[in-house]
C-alpha cells in the first residue's frame, strides 16, 4: 500500500479559541418520529412512568448533549405554544402545515422540559415569528421563566410546574427567508419583527440570549444580503445569528462529498465577514457570535419521504440511514465547527432521534447508534477545551466543487484540565495511508498516547437494529513516539482520534 507523508505543526500559542460546550448541541422537532416513537413512547418496554424511553435517554446522556433546540424547525412557524400545556386530555389536536402531519399535543412544553432534566441537558427554545409575534413570544417567556404572581407564571403553576424553567437561550423564529416557511418574511419585515421581539424579551430579562435567523442556506438567492439587512435592524438586541446547512451525495461522488466541509468553512467565513461589516457600519463594540443550529448530512430519505401519506402522527419522515461515508463527512464537519470556535459558540446536530439523527429506534423495539453517532460522541466528550490552529503540510486533490482539498483534515484541542492534546484527523484518500508527523512547539508530552480509528468499512456500510455494531471505532496501534516527537499512520478513508498525554 502506498503512503502519503504529512506534517502537522502545533504550538501552544497557536490558539483559535475556547470551545463553548454548546457547540455540541442537538435538536428535537415535532417532526416524524423524533418525539412520538423517538424520545416518547408510552407502553414501550423501556418507557418510564412519563412515557420517556429510558434506552434513548441513556444514549442521549452518553453523548453529553449540553442543549437541545425545540420545538422546531419549520414546525414552530405555525405552532401555538398554548396548545401544548395544561391537562393533556384538554389539549387540541392540530394540523401541522410544515410537515403535513397531525400534532396531538400529547407531548408538550412541560413534558419536554421534564425530559431535558432527565437527559441532563438544557433547552434552546424557539418562538413562532411566522404566524405570531411579539405578544405570543413574550407570553411564552413569562410562562417559562417568571417565578409567580403574573397571569402566565401562575398558569404554569396551575399546570403543576411550580419552579420556573429558566430557559436562557431563545431562537427568534426559524428560517424566515424560506418560501416553504409558513409566514415567510422579507429581510426588512423579519429584521423589524426580530428587533421588537428581542426588545420585549430583553425588557423582561436583559441577560437572556437571543438568536436571530440568518439565511436558511448559503444557496439562498438573498444570501448574504439577508444577514446584512436583518442585522441592520436588530444587531444591538441579539446575541447570535443562526446558520443552517445540510450536505448530500446525490451524485454519488465520494471525493466531492468528503470535501464538503470546505463549503462549510467558506459559509462560516462569509457570515463572519457580513457580521463584521454590520459591526463596522454601526460602529458597534459588540462582536456577533454564531449559532450553527442546524447541520448534518441529509439526503438518503428524500425519495421515501415523498411517498408518505399526510396527516398522521409519527410518520417515518426524514429517517436517513447513515453510512460509514456519512460518518467520515460528519467528522469533517465537526472539525469545521472546531476550526471556528472563536465565533461559532452554539451548534445543533439536526436532529437527535430518528429524524436525520445519530440515534434510531423501532416502535416497540430496540434503539441503536447510527454510524454518525461515533464522530459526534468523541468530539462532544473529548473536543472541549482550547482549539489550536494546526499548520498542515499534505498533498491535495483537485475538486471541481470545492477546489484544492487536502487529503488530511485536522483539528487539535487541548482539554480544559491541560492533561491531553486531542487530534481529530480524517484521511480522505480512497487508497493511500497517510503518515503524519507532529511538531509540538511549547507543548510537553508524557510519552503516552492513544489512537482510535473508524476505518476499513465499505463506504455504504450501516448500522441496523439487527447489526447495531457493524460500524464502530476500534483501538489502533498507529500512533507512536518518533525521534522528533510523535507520528501516526492513518488508514485510507479513516476517521481518527489521537490523544497525547501532556506532561
Amino acid at each position: 500500500m502506498n503512503t502519503i507523508s504529512a506534517r502537522i505543526h502545533l504550538d501552544a500559542e497557536f490558539i483559535i479559541g475556547e470551545t463553548d460546550e454548546r457547540l455540541f448541541g442537538s435538536f428535537l422537532e415535532h417532526l416524524g418520529r423524533a418525539i412520538y416513537g423517538g424520545i416518547y413512547e408510552p407502553g414501550h418496554p423501556e418507557a418510564d412512568g412519563k412515557g420517556f424511553r429510558k434506552d434513548v435517554l441513556a444514549l442521549v446522556k452518553e453523548l453529553k448533549v449540553p442543549l437541545v433546540r425545540y420545538p422546531g424547525g419549520n414546525f414552530v412557524s405555525s405552532f401555538n405554544w398554548e396548545d401544548s400545556v395544561g391537562p393533556v386530555e384538554k389539549r387540541p389536536r392540530r394540523l401541522d402545515l410544515a410537515w403535513r402531519s397531525v400534532e396531538p399535543n400529547e407531548f408538550g412544553l412541560n413534558e419536554f422540559m421534564s425530559w431535558a432534566k432527565e437527559a441532563g441537558t438544557q433547552a434552546m427554545m424557539a418562538v413562532n415569528l411566522g404566524t405570531r409575534g411579539v405578544e405570543a413570544a413574550s407570553a411564552l417567556v413569562e410562562y417559562c421563566n417568571h417565578a409567580s404572581g403574573s397571569y402566565w407564571s401562575d398558569l404554569r403553576i396551575s399546570h403543576g410546574v411550580k419552579t420556573p424553567h429558566n430557559i436562557r437561550l431563545w431562537c427568534l423564529g426559524n428560517e424566515m427567508d424560506g418560501p416553504w416557511q409558513v409566514g415567510q418574511k422579507t429581510p426588512d419585515e423579519y429584521g423589524r419583527l426580530a428587533f421588537e421581539t428581542a426588545k420585549a424579551i430583553k425588557l423582561f430579562n436583559p441577560s437572556l440570549e437571543l438568536v436571530a435567523c440568518g439565511s436558511s442556506a448559503p444557496s439562498m438567492p438573498t444570501f448574504p444580503q439577508w444577514e446584512s439587512t436583518v442585522l441592520g435592524h436588530c444587531y444591538d438586541k441579539v446575541d447570535y445569528l443562526s446558520m443552517h446547512q445540510y450536505q448530500n451525495n446525490h451524485s454519488d461522488n465520494s471525493a466531492t462529498f468528503l470535501a464538503c466541509s470546505r463549503g462549510m468553512d467558506a459559509f462560516i467565513d462569509s457570515v463572519v465577514s457580513t457580521c463584521d461589516y454590520v459591526k463596522a457600519k454601526k460602529r458597534s463594540k459588540k462582536t456577533m457570535m454564531l449559532s450553527f443550529d442546524e447541520w448534518n448530512v441529509w439526503f438518503h430519505s428524500n425519495a421515501s419521504d415523498r411517498k408518505q401519506k399526510p396527516w398522521n402522527v409519527g410518520s417515518h419522515l426524514l429517517e436517513d440511514v447513515y453510512t460509514f461515508e456519512d460518518a467520515l463527512v460528519v467528522g469533517c464537519l465537526l472539525n469545521s465547527l472546531l476550526r471556528h470556535a472563536d465565533r461559532v459558540k452554539v451548534a445543533c446536530l439536526a436532529q437527535l432521534v430518528n429524524v436525520i439523527a445519530p440515534i434510531m429506534t423501532e416502535n416497540g423495539g430496540p434503539s441503536w447508534k447510527q454510524a454518525i453517532y461515533w464522530p459526534f460522541y468523541y468530539a462532544s466528550v473529548y473536543g472541549r477545551g482550547t482549539v489550536l490552529n494546526p499548520r498542515l503540510s499534505v498533498a491535495h486533490y483537485e475538486n471541481e466543487t470545492y477546489g484544492e482539498t487536502p487529503y488530511l483534515d485536522a483539528t487539535a484541542v487541548r482539554d480544559e484540565e491541560g492533561k491531553y492534546l486531542t487530534l481529530f484527523l480524517i484521511n480522505r484518500h480512497p487508497e493511500e495511508s497517510i503518515n503524519v508527523s507532529y511538531s509540538l512547539g511549547g507543548i510537553a508530552t508524557s510519552g503516552k498516547a492513544s489512537h482510535l480509528e473508524l476505518a476499513g468499512f465499505d463506504l455504504k456500510a450501516v448500522n441496523t437494529a439487527r447489526t447495531p455494531d457493524a460500524v464502530k471505532p476500534v483501538v489502533s496501534n498507529g500512533t507512536k513516539q518518533s525521534a522528533d516527537g510523535w507520528a501516526s499512520n492513518l488508514r485510507p478513508l479513516s476517521w481518527n482520534m489521537i490523544r497525547i498525554e501532556l506532561a
